[in-house]
């Protein structure tokens, strides 16, 4: 979206193995060779490299998407979450600072509201008491935030984002899961009854909404989320309709690090930006499952 309107775009990912490098390299392909677009295979945790990288070009903004995903892999390995999902983030805060970048943009999780927030959530909820090392180290980033944005008068927006999903979108969620598990005829691993809900955000939705993110706002943390919240099973059901196939389930024990429902109150976002998520469920599933059985052939090898 950014490369149509006719920015720069210098985008920084190491593409490790965190989930399957090949599908970091489709999305990456298809940015290659855009006019206005550069890459630079480097860490942000990686200080020097960074810095390098903040010489060679002029930033007017940096938004910061990169970071470790994922609830229950933080409880298997947290110092990796406090390294790059924190340490990285004070090293392009840092690099701001000595390159004069006054805009930064930090993706942020709707996992750092904890057990027991108001639904549908607003952003003055309680964010203190975060239930997995992976929120934690989100909340040690929007910190980090809040300082550079008052010791260096950086503008700061942080986006708080609920479960996205699109083409393309992660392996490890549920949405990718369960498409390839129904369309390949696998059984479907569902931990707890499936009663738990989510507030599902369509991932050019999350695009637009960083885009508009870009305007100055001082300091701000803003939720961008779905408008429809629906449950695990219903989110099933639709999905055996769109791929034509009936879904095998498995129950599983609940993890606890997981949360039961999720939705984002987007006032404050509609308010500041004029952010409103257009695109309806049942067609951003759509998408989504069309764009699986197109590149099934490669995608149902996947590592999920």
């Amino acid at each position: 979206m950014l490369l149509d309107e006719g920015a720069e775009v210098t985008g920084i990912d190491i593409l490790n193995d965190i989930y399957d490098v090949r599908l970091k390299e489709y999305r990456l392909n298809r940015l290659m060779g855009r006019d206005g677009f550069h890459f630079s295979r480097t860490d942000i945790t990686d200080f020097e490299a960074q810095d390098r990288l903040f010489s060679e070009h002029h930033y007017d903004a940096v938004i910061n998407i990169a970071g470790i995903p994922g609830v229950r892999l933080s409880m298997k390995d947290p110092w990796l979450y406090l390294n790059v999902n924190t340490g990285g983030v004070i090293n392009l805060l840092e690099c701001c600072r000595r390159h004069g970048v006054k805009k930064f943009i930090q993706a942020s999780t709707s996992s750092i509201y904890g057990e027991n927030a108001p639904f549908p959530t607003d952003e003055s909820a309680s964010s203190d008491r975060p239930l997995q090392p992976y929120a934690a180290s989100k909340k040690g980033a929007e910190a980090e935030c809040h300082a550079y944005h008052y010791l260096y008068d950086i503008d700061v927006t942080i986006f708080r984002f609920f479960t996205v999903y699109g083409p393309a979108g992660r392996p490890d969620m549920a949405i990718y899961r369960f498409i390839k598990w129904i369309a390949e005829g696998e059984p479907i691993q569902l931990n707890g009854d499936g009663n738990q809900t989510r507030g599902f955000t369509y991932v050019d939705d999350i695009a637009k909404g960083c885009i508009l993110g870009l305007q100055n706002v001082g300091f701000e943390i803003m939720n961008l989320g779905g408008h429809e919240s629906i449950s695990i099973n219903d989110l099933i059901h639709k999905l055996e309709k769109m791929i034509g196939r009936d879904a095998i389930v498995e129950h599983r024990p609940v993890v606890k690090a997981d949360m039961l429902a999720n939705l984002a109150d987007i006032t404050k976002a509609r308010k500041l930006l004029n952010w409103n998520p257009e695109v309806e469920l049942d067609d951003g599933l759509r998408r989504t499952v069309d764009w699986y059985l197109q590149g099934r052939g490669w995608l149902k090898d996947i590592r999920i």
